[in-house]
């Protein structure tokens, strides 16, 4: 059964939707994985030193759940070891509290990601990671029909074979998905090669946008101190750059060249930086295109961004100070919920501050209608 939301908004008549939001995946996400991993498969346990905590087959440290669902809490109690599985947010599990969640914030829908998924993107055994994948999708969909208009759910792909990840594309718009996610890093060759159209060509004609989500790349190396440089607090700026460099390889690697209807979708690493990156994009074309390597492309690598790729973004003010057009029919606004960068439960003040200025129609297109437009959605 769907249900609307009554929650009134002041910066638009229509439903506010979030763009990238989040799951905190139970262990009955994983629960029907193929049989061949049913004893291996990834579980919430109890940690000593970390509390509730999901463990991975093959990664050293589990995964503590004060850190993935943290929507709300103060800062210096972000990382509270202490917390016990009842004192965090129940609607990163449970759908029934998820729509009260976003009745909280104020919002009408929210668009799905995973949060185990995303650190699974990195596992190195590719048949693993299609079970458990394809587990997740499974589960996922069965927490998106409590109410589909409002929780939209994108599924994960691991592109095995290319000829497997047609499969995966059917499965997951049969199984009434929205969306793929795909890992930062592929598995047969890089996501700018030839072989992949066929992939692309089935994403297009089962009306499945393509995301790339923050953390599914090796490159993005937050907390990880020894390979970076300065204190760790410094690998939190390193988050965006796997997304930047697929977002680059793609526009550069005639990936739109070839296939012109590729939707993609930029999740959760910002938007204020786009202007400058396709300025420079544009610079290296038509400067060093004659002596540095690029793709069979026609045309400046902007227009190409600016055509086939959407971003999301939570609270980058500089998203929207002095912004065209053309980016803002391209950015989706987004709340997080329940990690620890969402906007939760306070979104409508980050929103009074960030779109207030703005004209009507310019609003419209960043809380609704570009990401309705995007994912086909209901009114």
């Amino acid at each position: 059964m769907s249900t609307t939301s009554n929650v009134a908004s002041e910066f638009t008549e229509k439903r506010i939707i979030s763009s990238d939001s989040h799951v905190c995946e139970p262990t009955a996400a994983y629960a029907q994985i193929d049989p061949k991993y049913r004893d291996n498969r990834p579980v919430l346990i109890n940690h000593e030193g970390l509390g509730p905590s999901f463990q991975i087959p093959d990664f050293a440290m589990p995964i503590p759940l004060m850190l993935i669902n943290a929507a709300g809490r103060e800062p210096k109690d972000i990382q509270n070891f202490k917390l016990k599985l009842e004192d965090l947010e129940a609607g990163g599990w449970d759908s029934a509290e998820r729509l009260l969640a976003q009745d909280r914030d104020g919002i009408g829908a929210e668009v799905i990601y995973p949060s185990i998924g995303m650190v699974l993107c990195l596992h190195q055994d590719i048949d693993f990671k299609v079970a458990c994948f394809e587990a997740y999708n499974r589960w996922l969909a069965e927490f998106c029909e409590r109410d589909p208009q409002r929780l939209i759910g994108i599924g994960q792909a691991a592109v095995r074979t290319i000829e497997d990840g047609i499969r995966e594309l059917q499965a997951i718009k049969a199984l009434g998905l929205r969306g793929v996610m795909l890992p930062g890093e592929a598995h047969v060759e890089d996501y700018d090669h030839p072989c992949y159209d066929p992939f692309w060509q089935a994403a297009i004609d089962l009306e499945l946008p393509i995301s790339f989500h923050i953390l599914t790349s090796r490159a993005d190396n937050l907390g990880k101190s020894d390979k970076g440089r300065g204190p760790k607090i410094n690998t939190f700026m390193q988050v965006i750059r796997g997304n930047q460099d697929i977002m680059g390889m793609l526009c550069f690697g005639a990936v739109f060249e070839r296939n012109p209807q590729l939707q993609v979708v930029c999740v959760e690493a910002d938007a204020g930086w786009v202007p400058h990156f396709t300025y420079r994009m544009d610079h290296a074309y038509h400067r060093h295109r004659f002596w540095l390597e690029t793709g069979a492309i026609t045309r400046p690598p902007s227009e190409y961004f600016y055509e086939n790729i959407y971003v999301t973004y939570q609270d980058d003010f500089s998203a929207t100070d002095k912004a065209d057009d053309r980016l803002l029919k391209r950015i989706m606004w987004a709340n997080d919920f329940p990690h620890s960068d969402s906007t939760w439960p306070r979104s409508q003040e980050v929103l009074r501050e960030m779109v207030g200025d703005l004209g009507q129609a310019q609003r419209d297109w960043i809380l609704h209608d570009n990401v309705a437009q995007l994912y086909r959605l209901d009114a």
